[in-house]
């Protein structure tokens, strides 16, 4: 089951392009969503921050701790800096202890290195890497995990029907396909022949979509006029207006 994680938050008055002298200082701007109420903006130290975005993820619930006042949240999105990889924002979102909560989780293929198929040269690879369960929070799992020891030859697969989910847990699709794959065993050089395929069929593509950009394939009399000029990236939104609405 889940791990207990808690985190501090300070309410802020400071939104718009002031919230990057916050984070000038070590401070990370967030916002509390759920319930009734309004929608809380907050702070919290970079440190902190990102030790429970990493290890809570989008799927262990938090525990929050906001002016003294405690709410359970999870992580609903998490914005980190492209470059610096740094954490520039959180949304949470509250829960109740007693709610049933759809989120998504990890699938962890155990035993690897130890499969009977990697011992004879073969190659397993991760077809499927996350599934949406609910469960109450306290049930929430941090992991499915899916022992491949047994897989053996090109013939044998995983799929979910293969998952054996914790009591209390769910998957989250009425009607969850559970053909769905989750590991395959690959020849070696059946693998490289299909990524050989994989990566001619990517350089046609990448052909074709040069020779349109210069204008072989594409009519010039009924293109549409630019409705917001200002060439490659144009709508692409400055990191200002993203911070004006947090």
């Amino acid at each position: 089951m889940t791990n207990d994680f808690s985190l501090k938050l300070d309410t802020r008055t400071v939104a718009g392009k002031k919230v990057a002298k916050l984070r000038s200082e070590g401070l990370v701007p967030s916002v509390v969503y759920g319930g009734h109420s309004d929608p809380i903006n907050t702070q919290s130290g970079l440190i902190e921050t990102t030790k429970v975005a990493n290890q809570a993820g989008k799927h262990s619930p938090v525990h929050l701790t906001i002016d003294g006042k405690k709410k359970l949240a999870i992580i609903k999105s998490i914005d980190v800096d492209p470059v610096k990889h740094r954490v520039r924002h959180v949304a949470f979102h509250t829960i109740k202890q007693n709610e049933v909560i759809t989120t998504e989780v990890s699938i962890h293929l155990m035993g690897v290195g130890e499969s009977a198929a990697e011992k004879a040269g073969l190659i397993v690879l991760q077809a499927l890497e996350h599934v949406e369960i609910k469960a109450k929070p306290a049930d929430l799992p941090e992991a499915l995990e899916l022992s491949i020891v047994d897989l053996a030859t090109t013939d044998d697969k995983l799929t979910l029907a293969d998952v054996k989910l914790p009591e209390g847990v769910e998957f989250a699709a009425q009607e969850q396909d559970l053909e769905l794959v989750i590991a395959n065993v690959y020849e070696p050089s059946a693998l490289q022949a299909q990524n050989e395929a994989a990566a001619g069929d990517a350089e046609e593509a990448s052909a074709d979509a040069v020779g349109a950009d210069n204008g072989s394939d594409t009519p010039q009399d009924n293109q549409e006029e630019e409705s917001r000029p200002g060439g490659k990236g144009q709508d692409e939104p400055k990191q200002s207006n993203v911070d004006a609405n947090k």
